[in-house]
């Protein structure tokens, strides 16, 4: 071989290292980084866009005043696909319970299960759940949580994913013992599993849980750090009268001293002051500015010596990281449930109460709000959401998303919802709760920019936006335009623009506001056709407004 050929091989091979520097600079430098595998639900969207199609006579409704839920049967990247049209920024809490990956065979990718020895399933699954959480970040509020279980299998993957996609969250981490015969591993048993909460730095979204059991402890702070001095504005006379606390009194400057704990005013009023048995001045544990919120927690009780004190009933708490309890038992309150709800075995349901628990911390006090599980395997997020409305009698309503993979929707998480509304007198205590459910299916039309599947598009969209504007109730419905409401909210939807005047004077005498949708190939919102009653409606173009969204999400 001559000189000449080789310095050429050398050449080619310093152009190739060149080349392999430059790609590894493109690589990330810190994160999760896995062989990506095409999915086929994902390349699917590149020629067909998913819709929603209501399965007719499957619709559960027991009370008209109750939101209505959604069971959407489907791959959930189509379900995720259609609800960022439909609730982009709405959802108040995801709450997910994916598979774990064992590989026991318990998940498919691409049609077919992933075992042990397939070499790409922790990539296959991470590719998965990226595709997934991607869609899912969009959906939630502001304040939105997303609580995700998961056991060891994923959990130190799944947690690097987490901090990659929600970069500006806070992620917190909470042990649930759900299997205290536990499972045994090579060396250890588990009993445990975790549930991951995901939220915007910086917010207060996770709320106090109720007590197993209720403590009564003095309001009086004690150990280090809490004398008056600790805390001036914690330093101040609680008002009573005949044993009942009826106010608080002002904080004294600091030169002043009470004469004993308890002083008797003139008027039979008795100021306690945080002054301890040996005469200590101490400090309450709630400043003034902040004890009034607090205060039908407090009460008075009366010691052997005559002396009064105040105490607080502690019946709430922050939840803390470890939770443990025969309520988490997936075995007792999961399996044994979706059984005898439903008649059907379901391998690894979440215990009721467990779900119940971590949708409790964020949506205690949200009584309006929408929670979407599109793992919704048997339907506990359901189930919870609706025991939760039971207790307070709330209005949150849940979308559950699920696929039909082994008649999961059809036989397990339809039924078990079914019986959850019209009550199963073995469960008596956690079903007959009155709601509102409809049933859908993911169907999917042709996807190349045509005038054709265009007007397809729109004519398969009335569902979609039935369920985006929460409007189920037919009012009208003719060849070319229909028109749904939902209390004093209406929609109408206008398929051909030429009968723009015939729909304007089907609703001339209805008072309320309409979200129209008129079909356009274009952009156009006929705002001149409506100027005339421009106040009493709000255009949107269709399909266009739903094409800019697949546009985006499928990047096309």
């Amino acid at each position: 071989m001559s000189k000449t050929n080789k310095k050429s091989e050398k050449e080619i091979l310093l152009e190739e290292i060149s080349r392999l520097k430059k790609e590894l600079k493109k690589r990330k430098k810190y994160g999760l980084v896995w062989e990506e595998k095409p999915e086929e639900v994902a390349e699917m969207c590149k020629t067909k866009l998913p819709v929603l199609k209501e399965v007719k006579g499957q619709e559960i409704i027991t009370d008209k005043n109750k939101p209505v839920n959604l069971l959407i049967e489907g791959d959930n990247y189509h379900a995720l696909s259609v609800l960022n049209y439909t609730h982009k920024g709405r959802i108040d809490v995801i709450y997910i319970d994916p598979p774990y990956n064992t590989g026991a065979k318990d998940w498919k990718y691409n049609n077919d299960y992933v075992d042990i020895n397939d070499s790409y399933r922790h990539s296959k699954w991470l590719s998965m759940m990226s595709k997934r959480l991607q869609l899912a970040k969009n959906l939630l509020k502001q304040d939105g949580v997303l609580i995700c279980a998961i056991d060891d299998n994923e959990f130190y993957h799944l947690g690097t994913l987490l901090e990659e996609i929600f970069y500006s969250h806070e992620i917190h981490c909470v042990t649930i013992v759900h299997n205290p015969r536990g499972i045994q591993g090579n060396n250890f048993s588990y009993t445990h599993e975790y549930a991951y909460f995901v939220f915007r730095k910086g917010m207060k979204v996770i709320g106090s849980k109720q007590r197993d059991e209720i403590l009564e402890e003095e309001l009086r702070d004690h150990g280090g750090e809490s004398l008056r001095t600790d805390a001036r504005n914690c330093f101040y006379p609680i008002l009573v009268e005949n044993n009942q606390i009826v106010g608080f009194g002002d904080v004294p400057d600091k030169e002043f001293r009470p004469k004993s704990k308890n002083v008797k005013r003139k008027n039979n009023i008795i100021e306690v002051w945080p002054i301890d048995s040996k005469g200590i001045e101490r400090k309450w544990v709630f400043a003034l500015q902040t004890v009034d919120e607090i205060k039908d927690k407090l009460f008075v009780k009366e010691k052997k010596n005559g002396e009064i004190d105040i105490f607080r009933r502690k019946d709430t708490q922050k939840p803390r990281t470890v939770w443990i309890g025969q309520k988490y038992d997936a075995s007792t309150f999961g399996s044994k449930i979706v059984n005898g709800l439903t008649g059907t075995s379901f391998p690894f349901p979440k215990s009721l109460y467990n779900t119940k628990d971590c949708l409790e911390c964020v949506i205690k006090e949200r009584k309006d709000a929408i929670i979407l599980d599109y793992f919704a395997g048997s339907g506990t997020t359901g189930h919870a959401v609706m025991i939760l409305n039971k207790e307070d009698n709330g209005n949150r309503r849940f979308i559950l998303c699920t696929n039909n993979e082994s008649k999961i929707a059809e036989e397990v998480c339809y039924p078990r919802i079914k019986k959850v509304i019209e009550g199963h007198k073995d469960y008596s205590e956690i079903t007959g709760i009155k709601g509102n459910l409809k049933y859908f299916k993911t169907a999917f039309v042709d996807a190349e920019p045509t005038d054709k599947n265009k007007k397809k598009l729109t004519a398969e969209a009335t569902e979609m936006l039935c369920i985006r504007e929460g409007t189920f109730d037919p009012v009208l419905e003719k060849k070319d335009f229909k028109i749904f409401k939902n209390g004093k909210h209406y929609t109408g939807i206008v398929f051909d623009s030429l009968v723009i005047d015939d729909f304007k004077k089907a609703i001339k005498g209805i008072q309320a506001r309409f979200r129209v949708y008129v079909f356009s190939l274009g952009d156009d919102t006929f705002d001149e056709e409506f100027e005339d009653i421009r106040q009493k409606v709000k255009l949107s173009p269709i399909p266009e407004v739903i094409l800019r969204v697949y546009r985006r999400i499928f990047k096309r």
